[in-house]
């Protein structure tokens, strides 16, 4: 087996990439929704700073939700653990320490990121432009991209693959969340074109829109909740996200399919059985929210199964 330590680095060096790349799609969404929606109506970013479920420091810290404020907080905040300048300081730390396990472009990768960034951070002006966060994007699909063209398809590999979707699968239930938990003002906006618009841009930030309108021609929000949970081929639904994960986590232990010999393996076969068999009905008739909800409670006890079964190291006595 591999060594506890450079799984668990090459585990979370995927995560913090994935959170970097999924936090600059939670900021991108709002940026096009200020490009789309009436003047009039106030944006909110508030819902953004919910998701991070760090209002409160947030609010301690900042005050008022502002565009500049939120995106200070969730981009630039050295001080905030879970900033993207923050995560992609620990993704840096963590390559630094298993040099020997990955290749010098993955490494070469990381700290270009780390340093856009870091560059971007000492500016006055704080960068409110879509490109820039695009940016982000496209630096994590190419950290992606270069992972998976020079470093062997081993234990090391599928333990990247793991944390990569398995913190995407857990960014993609927030997203849908917000839109439909928290973003809408009203229930008189429901159905509305300002709800067609938000549904739209919710589809942009996970990079879903060509996909889902090549499936479907309406957007509705059944349609999208549709889409991104259970679709089996989008790369960033849950149900796909899932998938990949099981594959990695049994080609790690060499447990065949539909089988478990630990906690982790048992815990996300449940998981993706539940999501093989439920319709978008059925989520809906228990409410999106709460299945929303209840799959984040279930992806952090995945989570700490995987860190409990393969990455904590008992001490010498």
């Amino acid at each position: 087996m591999l060594l506890s330590r450079v799984a668990d680095s090459i585990y979370w060096l995927n995560r913090y990439i994935e959170r970097a790349d999924n936090i600059a799609r939670f900021i991108d969404v709002n940026l096009n929704l200020m490009l789309d929606l009436p003047a009039a109506l106030q944006q909110q970013w508030k819902p953004l700073i919910i998701t991070t479920g760090d209002s409160a420091l947030f609010k301690q810290r900042y005050g008022k939700a502002t565009a500049e404020n939120a995106i200070q907080f969730l981009t630039f905040d050295s001080d905030y653990s879970n900033s993207i300048l923050s995560v992609l300081r620990f993704a840096r730390e963590n390559a630094r320490s298993i040099r020997e396990a990955i290749s010098s472009e993955m490494w070469e990768e990381v700290n270009s990121f780390y340093h856009m960034v870091e560059e971007a951070a000492k500016q006055e002006a704080i960068n409110l432009s879509p490109e820039f966060f695009n940016g982000i994007k496209l630096a994590s699909h190419r950290f992606s991209g270069i992972m998976d063209a020079t470093m062997t398809h081993n234990e090391g590999w599928h333990f990247g693959r793991l944390g990569r979707h398995l913190e995407r699968a857990d960014k993609t239930t927030r997203i849908i969340d917000v839109k439909y938990f928290v973003l809408l003002p009203s229930a008189a906006w429901v159905g509305t074109p300002l709800d067609q618009i938000q549904w739209m841009a919710l589809l942009k930030s996970a990079s879903a829109y060509e996909m889902y309108r090549k499936q479907q021609h309406r957007i509705t929000p059944s349609g999208v909740a549709e889409f991104l949970i259970l679709d089996r081929d989008f790369p960033r639904s849950i149900h796909f996200c899932l998938g990949q994960v099981e594959y990695s986590l049994h080609q790690i232990t060499g447990t065949p399919p539909g089988t478990w010999c630990n906690p982790a393996e048992r815990a996300l076969g449940r998981l993706c059985a539940q999501l093989g068999y439920i319709t978008i009905d059925d989520i809906i008739e228990g409410g999106l929210h709460e299945f929303l909800d209840g799959m984040q409670r279930s992806l952090n006890e995945v989570g700490t199964k995987v860190s409990e079964t393969f990455f904590s190291l008992q001490p010498l006595s």
